[in-house]
């Protein structure tokens, strides 16, 4: 039988809330200006939702770094390696969260010039603007999305198996990090954009992260239940 700890429940609980801080800041980073048509005009206007966007993006790198790595302890005492895993995906998925930032930051800047060069050569302007467009697109949706789902992959795969939540929700985690990986595979190769289909996919995912963050917080650990190798024993 696992023995409940003060520890157990405090990681439950800083989880659940990085779970749920990831999810908003998510939802606040978005940036309509930039995925506008218009975007090398209205960004200049717009400089503060950009900035907005930028920094709450930043937030997401604590989210996606912090949860598997607070997880670590626990997890590693059941499988080493996919808890390492998860870590080293979590880093990843962060790493590529600061580009996508600092790609967005450098849209602002060339809205910034095209507003200063006019109608004096802005054929360049455009091209810069559309390479560094696309380029965000990738990092935002390909890479940092198939590094984090990568890394829930492995989360809810070391909750199956040790029961720590309910298994019902971790198969949901794991069906949901398949889908996620598979929106980000499509996207890649053009088969879906960003729309309707992708959100879909993506949904489950996201809806079974605030759902794990909302039982930890409030139940935490399920850490009265037998190992699975236990139960043979019994």
């Amino acid at each position: 039988m696992r023995k409940k700890t003060n520890s157990d429940r405090r990681s439950a609980v800083i989880t659940g809330v990085l779970l749920i801080a990831g999810i908003v800041a998510g939802i606040f980073s978005v940036v309509p200006v930039i995925d506008g048509e218009d975007y090398m005009i209205k960004a200049y206007t717009q400089e503060n939702q950009v900035l907005i966007g930028a920094f709450f993006q930043l937030l997401m790198v604590i989210a996606y770094v912090g949860i598997p790595s607070l997880m670590y302890p626990i997890l590693s005492k059941h499988s080493k390696g996919l808890a390492l895993g998860s870590v080293a995906f979590g880093i990843m998925a962060g790493v590529f969260i600061m580009i996508g930032v600092m790609i967005l930051l450098l849209l602002l800047t060339i809205s910034h010039e095209f507003a200063k060069a006019g109608a004096l050569d802005m054929s360049h302007f455009q091209t810069l603007g559309e390479l560094l467009q696309a380029g965000r697109d990738l990092v935002n949706h390909v890479a940092t999305t198939l590094a984090f789902a990568a890394a829930m992959l492995l989360f809810n795969c070391l909750f199956y198996r040790t029961m720590l939540v309910p298994r019902w929700m971790s198969a949901w985690g794991l069906i949901g990090s398949a889908l996620s990986l598979a929106a980000s595979l499509l996207f890649m190769l053009r088969f879906i954009g960003l729309d309707a289909a992708y959100m879909m996919l993506n949904f489950p995912i996201a809806f079974q992260q605030l759902v794990l963050a909302v039982w930890l917080i409030v139940k935490g650990f399920n850490v009265n239940l037998p190992r699975p190798d236990e139960v043979g024993t019994r």
